[in-house]
């Protein structure tokens, strides 16, 4: 991933039709225009933006701003012009799908991007529980009650209340927040200096801090997949611009493997069967290594840039793998000479990718505007385009499927968009 901590994100710029403005009463000024309201599936089938966009009150139609940012969105790249010839290999799907359905925009959530190509900040842990980065603190925001909870906060000191092999127990101050993975009663957050805290969500402090490692100055922790072991167990894998995977136990928090790649790895992914790795980061391919030797069985060659996602089919024989030449490539484990399918985003990378539980779907995130759903039983012919604007911290589907988060970035319209099935 860059070297570069971070990079301007653009804001939105809404500009005020100045003459209606001024016929209006003196009493609706800016602040009412951009007054912070949620929209439920109720107003949005009325006709209000899920966004609380007032469109009519702007110098800008949604259609002329959509437009312009197609247009102007300047998709970051680290081999220049990757994504230009994309469009001969993709084939176009229809957008005729429809299976989630707008239910609310939360606009009091304020999630959080503190590196631009580092976009796994949003997690659920039912339908109606979410756990997602909001400047220094972790937040869980349940979608029942309406309510909002700060699970832990980064910007002072955070030190471990268990004793722990290897545990740092002077803990760790001000710690910026890269990425974080939330599954069942387990929170792993990384960091910036590579570091890494876990938490039991049903105790009090945090469990285990430790660094990845002390060595140079680019080691950020770019991704965190926790999963479960074959024998019950559950443990938690980092990924690491030190060019290392790492595997935890997240019983007594203790280093299981680690392995290490020619390139920084900016995302690693256990497949269903537990026997393999996929494997992305700083180089155009990919690979499938062993689990326990950490040896190469395969490589995966067709993107153009980096990639900084990965994700498996339920089914163990498909691979998706999101880059940064604007496509998602689909692989099946038995012919890996050529993609099943290269889905191509709108505007720029492929951020996140995430398989349905059941295998029905596939999300697919870009660094903005656009989360694509694709139909996996179609072929990924058919998908449902969920349109918006604003930069994108994360997508997670509910382990039961029932419902789908986009956390949304931006000074103005942050906000947690929730779709229900």
């Amino acid at each position: 991933m860059a070297e570069e901590e971070e990079k301007d994100i653009p804001e939105l710029l809404y500009h005020v039709d100045e003459e209606q403005e001024e016929e209006r009463s003196g009493d609706q000024n800016l602040d009412d225009l951009f007054e912070v309201t949620d929209t439920s599936a109720t107003q949005a089938r009325s006709g209000k933006d899920i966004q609380g966009i007032p469109w009519k009150r702007l110098s800008i139609t949604r259609e002329s701003y959509r437009r312009t940012r197609l247009e102007q969105y300047k998709n970051y790249q680290n081999i220049p012009s990757s994504g230009d010839a994309i469009d001969k290999e993709y084939k176009q799907t229809s957008k005729d799908g429809n299976y989630y359905e707008f239910f609310r925009n939360s606009r009091a959530l304020k999630p959080t991007i503190l590196h631009f190509q580092l976009r796994n900040l949003v997690w659920a842990t039912s339908k109606q529980d979410v756990y997602f980065l909001s400047d220094y603190s972790i937040m869980h925001w349940s979608s029942l009650s309406q309510n909002s909870t700060e699970i832990v906060n980064f910007s002072g000191h955070v030190a471990p209340t268990e004793k722990h092999a290897g545990s740092l127990s002077e803990g760790f101050t001000k710690t910026q927040i890269s990425t974080l993975a939330v599954k069942d009663d387990f929170l792993v957050v990384g960091g910036f200096q590579g570091e890494l805290a876990c938490k039991r969500l049903d105790t009090e402090g945090v469990s285990f801090c430790t660094r990845a490692t002390n060595e140079g100055s680019n080691v950020i922790t770019n991704a965190i997949e926790i999963c479960n072991t074959l024998s019950g167990g559950m443990h938690f894998m980092a990924s690491n611009n030190d060019h290392g995977v790492r595997e935890y136990d997240m019983d007594g928090f203790q280093l299981v493997n680690h392995f290490h790649f020619p390139w920084p790895v900016n995302h690693a992914s256990l497949s269903p069967d537990r026997k393999l790795i996929a494997v992305v980061g700083d180089h155009l391919d990919g690979l499938l290594v062993d689990s326990s030797s950490g040896k190469t069985a395969a490589t995966i060659e067709g993107h153009r840039d980096y990639s900084f996602a990965s994700a498996w089919h339920p089914d163990g024989r498909i691979l998706a793998t999101g880059n940064q030449d604007k496509t998602c490539r689909v692989w099946d484990l038995r012919n890996l000479s050529n993609p099943v399918s290269v889905l191509k985003g709108n505007m720029g990378a492929v951020r996140s990718v995430r398989f349905s539980s059941d295998g029905q779907f596939l999300v697919v995130a870009e660094p903005a505007d656009f989360v694509h759903v694709y139909n996996t039983n179609l072929n990924y012919e058919e998908r449902q385009e969920i349109d918006f604007f604003g930069e994108i911290a994360g997508v997670s589907l509910s382990p039961d499927d029932e419902a789908l988060y986009i956390g949304v970035w931006d000074r103005t319209y942050h906000s947690l968009l929730q779709f229900n099935k």
